[in-house]
């Protein structure tokens, strides 16, 4: 396994999270989240996002989600550049995500960058 390691003016901002009820869920977990994600790249290295790690609490329950790319796409960020995104996720009820993009910098060098911790909380109106 090669090392890892994070790589400062990488960074991940949480711009927005949103419950949305319209969108499908299954009956065991009925409350959907959009979230919206921002990868900025204020390093001088040019770095390819290679994937993801997302790990959500739900009361006791830790849920790890791992894969390649961010949403099917393999970003190349330049010195300077940002990547934004929007995706989802389901839960039983109130919940804690956070996790890691990781990257690849043009000279070979693994890299990570740290997703702060947001909530995922049922608004008192369901």
């Amino acid at each position: 396994m090669p090392t890892i390691t994070e790589l400062e003016g990488l960074s991940v901002k949480v711009d927005d999270v949103i419950y949305m009820p319209s969108l499908d869920a299954p009956a065991d977990k009925p409350h959907p989240f959009v979230y919206f994600i921002s990868i900025k790249n204020d390093s001088g290295q040019t770095v390819t996002i290679q994937g993801r790690k997302w790990v959500v609490k739900e009361g006791s329950d830790v849920i790890v989600v791992e894969g390649d790319g961010v949403v099917g796409q393999t970003p190349v960020l330049e010195p300077g550049e940002d990547f934004s995104y929007n995706s989802y996720h389901v839960t039983k009820g109130d919940a804690v995500a956070e996790g890691a993009f990781f990257g690849k910098t043009a000279s070979g060098d693994w890299v990570f960058a740290k997703i702060p911790s947001f909530e995922l909380t049922v608004p008192d109106w369901v």
